[in-house]
C-alpha cells in the first residue's frame, strides 16, 4: 500500500468512527511513545546478535509495532494537515545529502561524536 493511500484510509476510518475532530496531539504522541516502549522491552539490554534472534522469534509482535506506529504517525499527519509522503521524501533527500553512501561506507555510521560524517577522518577519531 502506498503511503498516500494508507493516510487516506486512516482518515476515512476516523471519519467513519466519528473521530475526525476528536483528538489531541499530545495523546497521540504519548501513544507512539507507548508503542516504542513495548518494542524496546523486547530488545533492551541485549547485544545486536541476540536482538536479531529475538525479532526473528517475535516477528508478529515486531510487525504489530510497525503497524501500530505507522497508523499513529499517519493519523498525526492527517490531523496536522501534513502530506506524510512529502515529509518522508524531504527527509530522504536531506539524509542523502548529509550521509552520502560513499562516506557512510567508510565511517560506518553518522554519529558525529563518534567520528561520523563531519568531514573528519574516522581513524583520527578513534586514536
Amino acid at each position: 500500500m502506498e503511503i498516500k493511500e494508507a493516510q487516506k484510509k486512516i482518515k476515512q476510518f476516523d471519519i467513519a468512527g466519528g473521530w475526525e475532530n476528536n483528538w489531541n496531539l499530545k495523546d497521540l504522541a504519548l501513544n507512539i511513545t507507548e508503542e516504542v516502549g513495548e518494542f524496546w522491552s523486547l530488545i533492551k539490554w541485549i547485544n545486536d546478535e541476540k536482538q536479531k534472534e529475538v525479532i526473528k522469534n517475535n516477528k508478529e509482535e515486531a510487525s504489530d509495532f510497525i503497524g501500530d506506529t505507522l497508523f499513529l504517525l499517519l493519523k498525526l499527519s492527517n490531523q496536522m494537515g501534513i502530506d506524510s509522503s512529502v515529509s518522508l521524501q524531504n527527509t530522504l533527500n536531506e539524509y542523502e545529502k548529509r550521509m552520502p553512501p560513499e562516506v557512510m561506507k567508510k565511517v560506518g555510521h553518522a554519529n558525529k561524536l563518534a567520528g561520523g560524517h563531519d568531514n573528519k577522518e574516522f581513524d583520527s577519531q578513534i586514536k
